[in-house]
């Protein structure tokens, strides 16, 4: 059986997080659930790749592997200023997504692409490094820690995109939150990512206006396919919901 390297690209615009993370889970499912049938069929199917673009009301989320005292709010008064909490079974520690933050989720069966969760991790980190060089910034990452930064190893060292995920039989879900035109005083009611003493930073806070979304999340996916060598395919979003038989 040829792998496949389709990726099936879904914008799922603003939606909750309890709903995307349903939305997952159900493709996530989906995809390990062909695996155990091919591993007995003569003529094995192939298994389906997709890839999920959603901008999310603001929420607050606990890694499987995160500390609750990072969160330095109780859930009264979050949602007092109408935040979300969520325990969430992504890898990472605590944190926030929002408007104005482009938020990534790959459920990708990499037996499709390789079997190597760091290099997987790496590429994701890699297409938003591209991306900020677009825009005439040098992100970089921090040695023992996911994501995407400005000025390591400076007083100033600040993140600009998040990474967490989950991976079982080669097949990933969740991915990354990068920070363009966030409302970064959100951060302030956690200790995000857990780590102390370094910022948190926006694509907007950096060039000084805000950014259009759909232009760097364009920008974003011109080095994913890249990157994954990888070929996309847009699905509208009443397509799957009709295919799955979801409700949204």
């Amino acid at each position: 059986m040829e792998p496949s390297k389709i990726v099936h690209e879904v914008n799922l615009g603003k939606l909750s997080y309890q709903k995307a993370f349903e939305l997952q889970e159900q493709l996530f499912d989906e995809i390990i659930s062909q695996k155990k049938v091919n591993r007995k069929e003569d003529l094995p199917t192939p298994t389906k790749n997709y890839f999920l673009w959603v901008e999310h009301p603001p929420v607050i989320t606990l890694g499987k592997s995160g500390k609750k005292d990072h969160l330095l709010l109780d859930e009264t008064a979050l949602a007092d200023k109408g935040i979300a909490f969520f325990h969430t079974n992504r890898g990472g520690d605590i944190t926030f997504h929002g408007p104005g933050q482009i938020v990534g989720y790959p459920l990708f069966d990499l037996d499709n692409f390789f079997t190597d969760i760091h290099r997987y991790l790496r590429y994701l980190e890699q297409a938003v490094i591209d991306t900020l060089e677009d825009y005439g910034l040098k992100g970089v990452r921090s040695p023992g820690e996911t994501g995407v930064w400005l000025d390591v190893g400076t007083p100033f060292a600040r993140k600009i995109c998040a990474l967490g995920v989950r991976a079982s039989r080669w097949v990933t879900m969740h991915g990354f939150a990068f920070n363009v035109n966030t409302d970064l005083s959100y951060f302030d009611h956690i200790v995000p990512c857990g780590i102390t003493g370094k910022g948190i930073t926006s694509l907007e806070k950096e060039l000084g206006q805000p950014l259009n979304l759909d232009v760097v999340r364009a920008k974003l996916k011109i080095h994913l396919v890249r990157l994954f060598e990888a070929q996309w395919k847009e699905i509208e979003l009443i397509d799957l919901v009709n295919q799955k038989a979801i409700r949204l």
